[in-house]
């Protein structure tokens, strides 16, 4: 899974700010798909042991289900993990167990956050990525497309990317006789921080909470010039801190 030639996804912040998403490659998007198949495999698993308690001739009552009931059967089956893939894509920022395990999500091709219809698309769209089997014509489009987009993407227009960190040290200005600048300082903001305040204020909705509260502190004391009080004021919630970053930040363009 190498990163050296992995392509990106450019995308603009509505501050203007050009970003580069780093495009998830075909392996990780199988580890990922491992993760959550087992987790479903698990599921179903415990579902025909809970079931089996119930009947003891589980084959003989499937047997016994007219067409329409097993069709039926069927559907349901497929309409349960439908709803794990697109649930979770839905309600958790693009990810599913197994793409936070491998800090995957998946995303409008602008970069923003998949919706119901995206994910409920790409997801419906997995029974023909699936054939002939095992993923064949899924992996292939995944091959062939610049972004690796199976055919549930390329018909959603979505795409998986990976979760970089933002080092927020090798911004840090330093000075001569203490090494750091301290938080209490007072300056005009370089191109370099203004673009990380900006980068982080478009992605703040799409990290975890404590991700998100860590890098907005640091932030905040990094930019200084705040009095005890004030800091405390301004670090009482994830809304005020990026309300207080973003005037900041336009104060100085």
């Amino acid at each position: 899974m190498s990163t050296a030639s992995s392509p990106h996804l450019a995308v603009a912040t509505p501050e203007r700010v050009a970003l580069s998403l780093p495009v998830a490659g075909i392996g990780y998007r199988c580890l990922a798909w491992l993760v959550d198949a087992g987790l479903l495999f698990f599921f179903w698993v415990v579902a025909y042991f809970v079931f089996t308690l119930l009947v003891s001739d589980v084959l003989g009552v499937f047997q016994g289900l007219s067409g329409l009931g097993q069709t039926l059967l069927v559907v349901g089956i497929f309409a349960t993990q439908w709803l794990y893939w697109t649930l979770g894509e839905v309600f958790f920022h693009g990810q599913t167990p197994g793409k936070r395990a491998l800090r995957i999500r998946v995303v409008r091709l602008d970069g923003s956050p998949v919706g119901l219809y995206e994910s409920a698309v790409r997801n419906l769209c997995r029974a023909v990525d699936f054939l002939p089997g095992v993923y064949a014509a899924g992996c292939i489009s995944m091959l062939l497309t610049s972004r690796h987009q199976r055919l549930g993407d390329l018909l959603a227009g979505t795409v998986l990317v990976r979760e970089e960190r933002i080092d927020l040290d090798k911004y840090t200005a330093r000075t001569p006789e203490s090494g750091v600048l301290g938080p209490k300082a007072t300056r005009a903001l370089t191109p370099d921080e203004v673009e990380l305040v900006l980068a982080f204020l478009s992605r703040a909705p799409g990290l975890e909470a404590d991700i998100r509260r860590k890098m907005g502190t640091r932030l905040v004391d990094k930019l200084g010039g705040l009095a005890d009080e004030e800091r405390t004021h301004v670090l009482a919630s994830a809304e005020s801190t990026e309300a207080f970053l973003r005037a900041h930040v336009q104060v100085e363009r």
